[in-house]
């Protein structure tokens, strides 16, 4: 039987865990069109802000070095290379601002889609990589058969939008080299910033529709089944049998450390069988009476037995012991309002020299 998910059961939206996890793992969504954009933009910025005082620097820098082309004996390596230098500084500072603007194109499109994260898994070799197989099945996939719309619709959209730009400007070019061919061009720097513009604004389209699909296509990818939310929160809150055998283990444990301090105790409050709590006070220990077990039915009739095994005074009081129950805990004193009740009857039973009245 095949691994892969069943489609038709995934009707649940992925949780923030299934989300988290996919983006840990690096299978994140991303537009191509976003990047594509990016660089346009940073061609754009290129030609209209950089382009003309670059190639004017450029040509200057060319001319002067054919100006002085007699300084420069070819036959001396030390001139070849200081030739080659003057003419690469000249082709860096022009193509400098490109450089940096396209990196700093890619950087933002790829960082502001996702932040930057290293995964190993992705760059680990994987040999279906390799596969015939597997790239074919890659190359046939529904994915692909839609990338391959979205870059024909791209291009159609582009061709056409570079079309009626070049179109409009053909007249004035003619104009040009009829009139003044020196401003030649400048006009096709012009026509070129039109074009660039124009083929951005449609990317810039296609870009924002590109990006909200794969964050829905990817988001779609990540559903889940029913199943596959009840074992998510299982794993996160636990089994619920383990976590009711832990909590098991620690009332047992909690009950025996309980039932050891019962012969501690000064006495005991009863109601006669459904209720017990084991008080102890001393006054050397300061404080008051400090409650070290209690419990209902069998677990009452246990400390009962433990009390009265160790000759612990056993006071059956129904109203007292009742009241009490639900307002003391293990390890903690009694409340204000029982103080008086509770010391009549250590008073009770200091004056019986330490009697078990019933």
């Amino acid at each position: 039987m095949s691994d892969a998910p069943d489609k038709e059961s995934q009707t649940e939206e992925a949780t923030e865990k299934r989300l988290h996890d996919s983006i840990e793992k690096g299978d994140t969504p991303h537009s191509r069109e976003v990047t594509l954009f990016a660089s346009l933009l940073a061609s754009l910025l290129f030609a209209s802000f950089f382009l003309r005082a670059g190639a004017n620097r450029l040509v200057g820098a060319l001319q002067h070095l054919l100006d002085q082309s007699a300084l420069f004996d070819l036959g001396a390596g030390r001139n070849a290379s200081a030739l080659i230098a003057a003419a690469l500084e000249a082709a860096a500072d022009f193509l400098l601002p490109a450089f940096v603007l396209f990196v700093a194109a890619a950087l933002i499109a790829a960082f502001g889609q996702t932040p930057p994260r290293l995964v190993v898994e992705r760059i680990a070799p994987k040999w279906d990589r390799v596969s015939p197989r597997a790239g074919w099945s890659r190359l046939a996939s529904p994915r692909n058969a839609t990338e391959f719309a979205k870059n024909l619709a791209k291009l159609c959209a582009a061709g056409f939008i570079a079309f009626l730009i070049l179109k409009s400007e053909i007249g004035a070019a003619y104009a040009t080299l009829y009139s003044d061919p020196s401003g030649l061009a400048d006009h096709l720097l012009a026509a070129a910033t039109h074009l660039l513009a124009g083929v951005a604004t449609a990317v810039f389209a296609l870009a924002a529709a590109d990006l909200l699909w794969s964050r829905l296509h990817w988001r779609r990818d990540l559903r889940m089944s029913r199943q596959d939310v009840k074992d998510e929160q299982k794993q996160m809150q636990g089994d619920p049998m383990i976590k009711a055998r832990l909590r098991s283990v620690a009332l047992a444990r909690s009950r025996k450390r309980m039932m050891s301090a019962v012969p501690t105790a000064t006495l005991v409050i009863a109601n006669p069988t459904h209720y017990a709590i084991a008080l102890r006070y001393l006054r050397s220990e300061g404080g008051a009476p400090k409650v070290v077990a209690k419990g209902q039915d069998l677990i009452a009739l246990k400390i009962r037995e433990i009390a009265e095994a160790h000759a612990i005074p056993v006071i059956e009081d129904k109203a007292l012991a009742r009241s009490m129950y639900d307002r003391v805990d293990i390890d903690m004193m009694i409340p204000a309002e029982f103080y008086r009740v509770i010391a009549e009857l250590i008073h009770f039973l200091n004056s019986r020299g330490g009697g078990q009245p019933r």
